[in-house]
């Protein structure tokens, strides 16, 4: 089979073994280290992917990806609203919300809290309350009774249990000096979730016209609709085309005004991780210059020998971009390889690490998450393959320009 002499030069000059021992460990440890560079960034990469596609799917599906609400009076006929939205392609299911903030006091412990009127039985089309459920259901708030869902956070923090009482503060405009006073409502827990968030210690969830009655509008009032999309990424485009549909009257909030800092933070600690991981990829791809370096320095005698019989200065460069191409693509390809099986292994290697030593790397009492995800992506790993394939062809450039400038009668002189 026909191959170009600088590829078959090349390529024989990595296959074969050297008489200087030391250079060929230092394109090992070069091979090896590439490798365990692109093994590190594709399993670090995927488990970062999976924290945030938990995260996501944890705190976005408990918050509205987007609320459509009255532009300052409560919606009365929220029903036809709902169905409204619920028409448009981009709208999976709606619900009716009423959102309150207030305090929370149990025997002089008091913390914030955000308070979520909601419609029991349509609460499962928008939301995942009713899966995260771990004493009591979604059904035991009834109108009238005062009843509360709270995060099980907030349950351990004042020591709650089903039937305790406790008591919700809201702030109400009055005609007083200071223009608002404190409104108690006792509220009686009929419910405890946990998502894994710290929306375990920040929402709770009340019916609808527990809210209305708190904020005295009539029982079947409520702030406004809440939509489930399918694209949450899309919410604040879907969110304005739905209000501009319906009109005057109508305002369009979504998850990125409450939720986003910590998506884009999340985003940002990605990208900052993947750059400092490509530095040890770049350390070691260049790893390759000092061994094409050692190498060009121990075959001078080679070089002239070819020089005199003719080979051009480019194909003696090609002949060491070969060699340094094939440790840069062998390294590559099995780190590629090794995390790509990391990455998809990663949970149950960490499942194993904890049977074996006895202890919980990620104990459910200390994390949000009790286990380590993986999010595989193909873009991730074609990115991490090509960014070592460029650095490692970068890295035979400088050496084989050395290797070409080589005089044939200065390098055997002392031969």
């Amino acid at each position: 089979m026909f191959r170009p002499l600088s590829i078959f030069i090349g390529s024989r000059y990595t296959r074969a073994k050297r008489r200087n021992h030391f250079i060929s460990f230092i394109s090992l440890t070069s091979m090896i280290g590439l490798s365990l560079g692109v093994l590190a960034m594709i399993m670090v990469l995927s488990v970062m992917n999976g924290f945030q596609r938990e995260m996501s799917n944890r705190i976005l599906g408990m918050v509205p990806h987007a609320v459509i609400a009255g532009d300052g009076q409560p919606v009365a006929d929220w029903q036809t609203l709902a169905e409204k939205l619920e028409g448009h392609s981009g709208v999976l299911g709606a619900a009716p919300i009423t959102q309150l903030e207030g305090m929370l006091s149990f025997k002089g412990s008091m913390q914030p809290i955000e308070i979520k009127g909601i419609d029991p039985g349509a609460e499962e089309r928008v939301s995942i309350l009713g899966s995260k459920m771990i004493a009591g259901k979604i059904g035991d708030l009834r109108p009238g009774e005062s009843g509360v869902i709270l995060g099980l956070m907030t349950a351990r923090r004042f020591g709650l249990k089903l039937g305790d009482n406790l008591t919700l503060i809201v702030p109400e405009l009055s005609d007083a000096p200071g223009g608002i006073t404190p409104k108690m409502q006792r509220l009686n827990v009929v419910g405890v979730f946990k998502v894994g968030a710290e929306l375990d210690g920040s929402l709770a969830m009340i019916h609808r016209a527990d809210a209305a009655r708190i904020l005295r509008w009539q029982p079947d009032q409520v702030e406004g609709v809440r939509v489930r999309l399918a694209d949450l990424y899309r919410a604040p485009e879907v969110a304005a085309e739905l209000a501009a549909e319906l009109g005057s009257g109508y305002r369009a909030e979504d998850w990125s005004l409450t939720q986003g800092s910590l998506f884009s933070a999340m985003k940002m600690e990605k990208t900052m991780i993947g750059l400092l991981l490509l530095l040890i990829v770049a350390v070691a791809a260049f790893n390759i210059i000092a061994t094409l370096i050692m190498v060009v320095a121990d075959k001078r005698a080679d070089i002239a020998i070819l020089r005199t019989l003719g080979m051009t200065p480019r194909q003696i460069m090609a002949i060491f971009m070969v060699q340094g191409s094939i440790i840069g693509l062998t390294g590559t390809l099995i780190g590629t390889v090794l995390g790509v099986l990391g990455a998809l292994n990663v949970s149950a290697l960490v499942s194993w690490l904890e049977k074996v030593t006895g202890q919980h790397i990620f104990s459910s009492d200390v994390y949000f998450i009790s286990t380590l995800p993986s999010e595989l992506r193909l873009e991730d790993v074609l990115l991490v393959t090509m960014a070592a394939l460029v650095l490692s062809f970068l890295a035979t450039l400088y050496p084989a320009w050395r290797a070409a400038q080589t005089q044939p009668a200065e390098a055997l002189r002392y031969e």
